[in-house]
């Protein structure tokens, strides 16, 4: 039988009755995305400014403040062993970089001068079949009925609103940039020139561009240096973009018919599971669907995705690649493999600069950073640039991409990605361990002790054996170097028979990630681990672990390894643990802590856990499965 897609979609729309901070929903494309509060726009920012912020922003729009002191990466480096990493984030060149560049909030609009005091009878939903926002609310003190409904259009950086005649006027407020943690403290310096002809105004930014097009009879008027007040429109297009924007823009009801047939499209291909009516199981297919919408709309664009999306800047707006795996990996197994391709030719673009950070180190290949903007800088950090587990990612989603279109044009298109990467695995790992000067994806230990994490070893270990079948695919012989470091590679160390996260003392803290079951779970089975003692490892880490340390992948995470090692209510226990940082809120966000709202590597786990669960058979047998477009796991 197959899925009635629309009753399982619907039924999961996000409906909401009051003001909330932290439920702003959104529109978006992947490249672009627009956020609203109760009213359907962006009319009370402070509102929402320390909860969930109402952001509108884009994968290209970044800014950099002047350095005039012309600050250096190669200032912030500290010799391990002889070999240069960034590690000084606290000194002025070290908050210079990790500031800069930061992502840009392009543009807020919303209602003038509106109170929340004066909403009453609100009604807001969220209609995920449709990619489309209604807001309804009535003004007090004279009771008009007003009514929005807010799109975005699926290919273009651009919003589309219709208001009822009874709607209040429209402010647009351009905000400065910020180098701040989650952009709280916005800049003065920053300029905008508009020029108004007819039903559209044009606006240059500091690096971007804006159109904001309406209705006939409605009037603009500038009220301050960054802010136009529109009075009486019933239409509003706002588009941004990098360039200056075309004399022709889509009207509203081009926008809604083109959103309309994608998002219809969207849900009607590509991967569904629909699950039964138990409490439990509809709260994880609310998570599901929801997840796929977020994801779509926040992950899927030309970058790697920050951690709160295109919302707000969590580390300065800046996308971590570690995190890359947990945002999208699994677009191909839900059928959708177009919205991982759309990142890796970022991949490509700044496959130089990782080139030279091996070589700098003294090592073969390509070393992809951590924290990083669009130039593909690293950035400085006690932590971030010890990291390993970002490195055998794109091989990850090359092989990924392989299995979805076994071609040769897929090896070619990706065959250096991959070569370049192993080159740096195997060179790194040249003395048959990993480490020191090296932090695992449990960020917990001491970068000059820590000796051969279990997840890393088993990663490196695959990653290289993947990279020599992608050269045999291509008719290239194995690399007999790359054969030498992966056999020398030790097995994961034991203590009372269970895996240690890492070799070397203090072998396990039971806090943060539990990564070591990511070994046997994220990947599947390899030589170095054992799935009898990963079976006992994952029961301890049940027993023991500090849940409120945890972080919204780590439920997936630890899924996954529950669904290969066949124990389905485990897995489905880890995907539901009631823990602060596995909160999924009402507009479907994985919120972890209050300068961190939104977690959309949980949104995106989850995804690819569920999927795998479906692979492995792993739901209880009194769960009603079913599922349709989904694609096994590596």
């Amino acid at each position: 039988m197959t899925i009635d897609r629309k009753a399982l979609v619907t039924r999961h729309d996000v409906v909401l009755t009051k003001p909330d901070a932290l439920t702003p929903l959104q529109v978006g494309n992947g490249e672009f995305a627009f956020a609203v509060d109760i009213t359907g726009l962006q009319s009370f920012p402070e509102f929402h400014k320390n909860a969930m912020q109402l952001g509108t922003q884009s994968q290209w729009g970044w800014h950099s403040e002047a350095n005039p002191a012309g600050y250096t990466l190669e200032q912030t480096e500290t010799r391990f062993n002889g070999v240069p990493y960034p590690d000084q984030s606290t000194s002025p060149a070290g908050l210079w970089l990790r500031g800069n560049p930061h992502r840009l909030q392009l543009g807020r609009l919303g209602f003038a001068g509106l109170e929340l005091a004066a909403l009453s009878e609100v009604q807001q939903r969220l209609s995920l079949w449709e990619g489309r926002i209604e807001s309804r609310f009535r003004l007090r003190p004279d009771g008009q009925l007003v009514s929005v409904e807010t799109l975005c259009h699926p290919t273009r950086d651009l919003v589309a609103v219709r208001l009822s005649p009874s709607a209040p006027p429209v402010q647009l407020h351009f905000p400065g940039p910020s180098a701040g943690w989650m952009g709280l403290v916005e800049s003065e310096k920053h300029t905008t020139k508009a020029r108004v002809q007819g039903t559209r105004a044009d606006f240059v930014r500091e690096g971007y561009h804006v159109a904001l097009a309406f209705s006939k009879g409605a009037t603009l008027t500038q009220t301050g240096p960054h802010t136009f007040l529109l009075t009486g429109a019933r239409e509003i297009v706002l588009a941004f973009s990098e360039r200056p924007l075309p004399e022709k823009l889509p009207r509203f009801t081009e926008t809604k018919r083109t959103t309309l047939r994608h998002w219809e499209r969207f849900w009607s291909t590509g991967g569904a599971l629909e699950l039964g009516s138990s409490a439990p199981e509809r709260e994880l297919e609310r998570r599901i669907v929801l997840s796929q919408y977020l994801t779509a709309i926040q992950c899927a664009g030309s970058r790697p995705p920050q951690e709160t999306g295109l919302v707000q800047n969590s580390w300065h707006g800046k996308f971590h690649l570690e995190m890359h795996w947990w945002h999208a990996a699994h677009f191909p197994l839900w059928g959708r493999e177009a919205l991982l391709e759309r990142s890796l030719p970022w991949y490509e673009k700044t496959l130089p600069r990782a080139q030279e950070t091996a070589r700098k180190q003294g090592f073969m290949g390509a070393r992809w950073p951590k924290m990083v903007a669009d130039d593909g800088r690293e950035s400085p950090s006690p932590v971030g640039i010890f990291l390993l587990w970002q490195q055998p990612h794109p091989i990850f989603f090359a092989e990924l991409l392989y299995r979805v279109k076994p071609t040769k044009l897929t090896l070619q298109k990706y065959g250096k990605l991959v070569n370049e990467t192993a080159a740096f695995l195997a060179s790194y790992a040249k003395n048959g361990q990993l480490g020191p000067n090296l932090i695992p994806a449990q960020e917990s230990y001491k970068h000059p002790a820590t000796l051969n994490p279990t997840f890393e070893l088993a990663y490196v270990w695959w990653a290289l054996e993947t990279a020599q079948l992608w050269r045999t695919r291509l008719g290239q012989p194995r690399e007999a170097e790359w054969d030498r470091v992966q056999g020398a590679l030790p097995k994961p160390n034991l203590r009372e028979g269970i895996y240690t996260a890492i070799a070397t003392p203090p072998y396990t803290i039971t806090r943060d990630h539990p990564s070591m079951t990511a070994a046997y779970g994220l990947l599947p089975k390899t030589p170095l681990i054992d799935p009898e003692i990963m079976h006992h490892t994952l029961l301890e880490v049940e027993r023991t672990w500090d849940w409120q340390s945890t972080w919204g992948w780590d439920y997936p995470m630890l899924a996954m390894t529950a669904a290969r090692l066949k124990l389905p209510e485990l897995a489905v226990k880890f995907l539901l643990l009631e823990t602060p940082k596995n909160r999924y809120l009402a507009n479907g966000h994985n919120y972890q802590r209050p300068n961190l709202p939104l977690y959309l590597p949980g949104n995106g786990g989850l995804l690819y856990a569920v999927a795998l669960m479906v692979s492995e058979k792993a739901f209880p047998v009194s769960w009603t499965v079913k599922s349709e477009g989904l694609s096994a796991p590596i």
